[in-house]
């Protein structure tokens, strides 16, 4: 009779097992099912012109200067941001295949690359108000300006945009991990230091704010003390003006990293002046030069993480 008890006890909790095992693949299937539907869905969003649907799955996509956040999630663009042969160097190894379009988009070059989305930036980035004309080549969605602005905006924006809001979460949470043992690196190694960010373009110097481009992830992520010249600043503006090479000194920074391209005419006029030569970050052998420029002078993800590698090669040797 115990037996008998124990048998029917036992088969009880298998059937009660196999149920339950059912019910959860089962509830599996369903939640892959719902997710693929998910993405084959068209998606109507608010953007800076209204209401826009953007279509489920778009294979070809423009999105000028927005190639950052399209790469970092995993998208590789129809054609990619040009001013002649001049492209973001920073992002062509994984872009060097892909065709140029000019930056002011162009609608014959447009419709040549036969987009199924076209993103811009912002509003202004639209040239001779043409939004109409570039809504029957294919739907358009159009950044708002504070969001384009800020490259986590923005990139959290794109994962809406093309159904991969994971994808952005998970991009961001291993920035964040990234700069966060490269701030403690650095800390361990500078200590307290100051640093600034001139960028040399032709035969003029320009010093970066503290909230612009790659002053971002120098000041804000990795937590660089700002020389007193660069806090008093202010906040970036539209209008950026030249700093006068007699002014230099005035910063005052233990370090400076020198952003160009090679063969600028400014690299030989601080080669050439006593003024620069006699900065303290030059004579201790605290510049550091930079000769791709185009990750420290834009907003990006991407940008961003080669950034924060330059410094922290450039600052624990």
């Amino acid at each position: 009779m115990l037996k008998k008890r124990l048998y029917i006890s036992f088969s009880l909790l298998l059937m009660l097992f196999l149920i339950t095992a059912c019910s959860n693949s089962n509830s599996d299937k369903t939640d892959e099912s719902t997710k693929t539907e998910n993405k084959n869905v068209e998606v109507k969003l608010t953007d800076a012109m209204g209401e826009v649907t953007i279509p489920a799955n778009p294979k070809r996509i423009i999105a000028p200067y927005l190639e950052d956040s399209l790469v970092a999630l995993g998208v590789k663009p129809a054609a990619q941001w040009s001013i002649g042969d001049t492209v973001l160097d920073y992002l062509q190894p994984e872009l060097k295949d892909v065709p140029k379009i000019s930056w002011d988009l162009p609608l014959e070059q447009t419709i040549s690359n036969t987009p199924d989305l076209i993103i811009f930036s912002s509003p202004s980035a639209i040239q001779k108000g043409q939004y109409e004309e570039y809504k029957k080549v294919a739907p358009t969605y159009v950044f708002k300006d504070e969001v384009s602005a800020d490259w986590r905006k923005q990139l959290t924006q794109m994962g809406e945009i093309l159904n991969k809001q994971k994808e952005a979460k998970d991009a961001l949470a291993k920035y964040d991990t990234k700069v966060s043992d490269a701030k403690t690196k650095i800390h361990d190694s500078i200590g307290d230091e100051t640093a600034a960010i001139i960028w040399v373009m032709a035969d003029k110097f320009y010093l970066m704010e503290n909230n612009r481009f790659s002053a971002n992830v120098l000041y804000k992520d990795l937590g660089i003390k700002q020389p007193a010249f660069v806090e008093n600043l202010g906040p970036a503006s539209v209008q950026w003006d030249p700093i006068a090479l007699e002014k230099l000194p005035e910063i005052k920074a233990d370090h400076i990293f020198l952003v160009s391209k090679k063969g600028e005419t400014g690299l030989d006029i601080l080669a050439k002046s006593s003024i620069w030569n006699g900065l303290d970050a030059v004579k201790n052998g605290h510049v550091y030069e930079i000769n791709d420029p185009t990750n420290w002078t834009i907003n990006g993800l991407i940008a961003s993480e080669k950034t924060a590698d330059e410094v922290v090669k450039a600052l624990t040797k």
